[in-house]
């Protein structure tokens, strides 16, 4: 078999490794725009061809398709779903693991995923508001009473999201000032070149919790859920500073426990949790399947919080597998994943059982001084790896190369530089979390940046204080909405809004 992966981030690199350990012993190829060492290496080993060109035109990765001879597609990041490449793969006949345009429209528009939550009243839906322009959104902004997360109205790369806490009187205009420039920021910035979506600003009610990502795979009748995952996006010790694509991420079995011995009570979700989110995934997949008429094959996930409003709730879908949650759920597959992907195609998951271990696994993005908002001073380092412990098995620790050109510098891979957003994912595995953290901070070390620019990561991520005061926060979120639930308030608030005063909403 010969298979295209489209993409060439971390999360591509952990599909190659993890189809290059298939029984079937495919041939991979790669197009990206850049060539990425690690999946340069898979796709060396297995004979295939490694292009670049540009992901989201259906013509260039047509053209790839045909050039190598491809029986499948899988396509890794969302923007070729949302330009309609799985489109041009069922119509040229190929084979395609990813979501068509009209279903990509649950992670495109996160006012139409929003829109589709209140119209089928799937649980887990918050209060929110659309606008087509900044001021359609300025009363509300100035106005509205409660806290509130201010969005980008389309995915706009995990960027320019903005919660608000309004509890402090004495600043209210400061934060009125505030919501103002962050909302024009989403109209010059985080906005900028995206027409294909009518609405720009999504407003939200603000709520708390811990968040986590369910993946799924799904032929648009069966879905096959993964382990949970929770991403650690802030770019600092103590989840401090600006939001990146993904600090790193944590997994130990399906329901985040701390450890495969661990009791639901060392757990962030309980199994009823769990199979709760993976139920409001599913109904959102109805949801789309019935609004379009279009079948969704793929994969799938909601990105959730367990709040004390309604406990499992959706804060964005994906049309694809996260980044670096690819790492966590990919290393933890043991059933063979061509055989899924071909069950996906053929309408036929029903058959699989995707089997996942129970080992924890911790990932940690290192990356150079700049990132998140200097990628221009993040750019352009040579930068080396030592693999020498770092094996490509998916069973095992090592090391996924996430974004870097070994085409800057010369022809081949001879030479490396960071490409100015994460350079690599460290990935360990462990009995429990903490002890897979250590295991994936004893390979950062064999990261380094040749002309002396500094890295950094986020050596908490599955600490052992990192988990507590997780499974804490968990404790009391699921304290405050199982009370809700015993008297009938289950997703039932009262909110102050402009012109129409304190409403129930639920």
């Amino acid at each position: 078999m010969k298979i295209l992966v489209v993409g060439g981030g971390g999360r591509e690199h952990a599909i190659a490794l993890s189809l290059e350990g298939s029984v079937h012993g495919p041939k991979i190829s790669c197009l990206s725009d850049v060539t990425n060492p690690g999946i340069n290496a898979v796709v060396k080993r297995s004979g295939g061809v490694y292009f670049n060109g540009d992901v989201n035109s259906p013509d260039c990765v047509s053209e790839t398709a045909r050039r190598c001879g491809a029986d499948m597609v899988f396509v890794g990041p969302e923007e070729p779903n949302f330009h309609g490449v799985p489109d041009r793969m069922d119509k040229d006949g190929i084979g395609c693991i990813g979501a068509r345009r009209n279903v990509a429209e649950l992670e495109m528009s996160k006012a139409s995923m929003r829109d589709l939550q209140w119209k089928y009243k799937i649980p887990g839906r918050l209060w929110y508001k659309k606008f087509k322009s900044y001021d359609e959104a300025v009363p509300y902004i100035e106005e509205f009473a409660d806290s509130i997360a201010i969005k980008p109205a389309r995915q706009a790369g995990g960027k320019g999201v903005k919660v608000i806490e309004d509890f402090q009187v004495y600043l209210q205009e400061d934060k009125r000032r505030v919501k103002r420039e962050h909302a024009e920021s989403i109209i010059s910035e985080y906005m900028k070149g995206y027409e294909d979506v009518d609405y720009k600003i999504l407003i939200e009610e603000r709520v708390w919790g811990p968040e986590y990502t369910v993946h799924c795979f799904t032929d648009g009748k069966t879905v096959l859920p993964m382990p949970a995952v929770q991403d650690n996006k802030h770019a600092f010790e103590g989840d401090l500073g600006l939001e990146t694509g993904g600090m790193g991420s944590i997994s130990c079995g399906m329901n985040l426990r701390l450890g495969t011995d661990a009791d639901e009570d060392q757990a962030i979700l309980t199994q009823s949790e769990y199979q709760g989110s993976v139920d409001i995934v599913k109904s959102m997949i109805d949801s789309i399947q019935k609004e379009t008429g279009d079948r969704y094959r793929g994969v799938v996930a909601g990105q959730m919080m367990l709040t004390p409003v309604w406990g499992p709730t959706v804060i964005e879908m994906y049309s694809r597998l996260g980044d670096p949650e690819a790492a966590n759920v990919l290393s933890a597959l043991k059933t063979d994943l061509v055989d899924i992907c071909e069950a996906i195609m053929g309408g036929r998951l029903n058959t699989v059982k995707a089997e996942f271990d129970d080992q924890a696994v911790v990932v940690k993005a290192v990356c150079p001084e700049g990132y998140p908002n200097r990628r221009d001073l993040a750019a352009g380092h040579p930068i080396s790896v030592d693999v020498a412990n770092s094996p490509s098995g998916k069973s095992q620790d090592g090391i996924l190369w996430a974004s870097a050109d070994c085409a800057a510098k010369g022809a081949g891979c001879g030479s490396v530089v960071t490409g100015g957003s994460r350079a690599v994912e460290c990935v360990g595995r462990g009995k429990d979390i903490p002890e897979a953290s250590r295991n994936a901070e004893a390979l950062v070390g064999n990261v380094r940046l040749e002309d002396g620019w500094k890295l950094f990561h986020r050596s908490d991520i599955g600490s052992e204080r990192s988990m507590e005061r997780r499974i804490a926060l968990a404790r009391t979120a699921r304290e405050i909405y199982q009370y809700r639930e015993r008297k009938g308030l289950l997703g039932k608030r009262m909110l102050w809004i402009p012109g129409k005063g304190f409403v129930e909403v639920g």
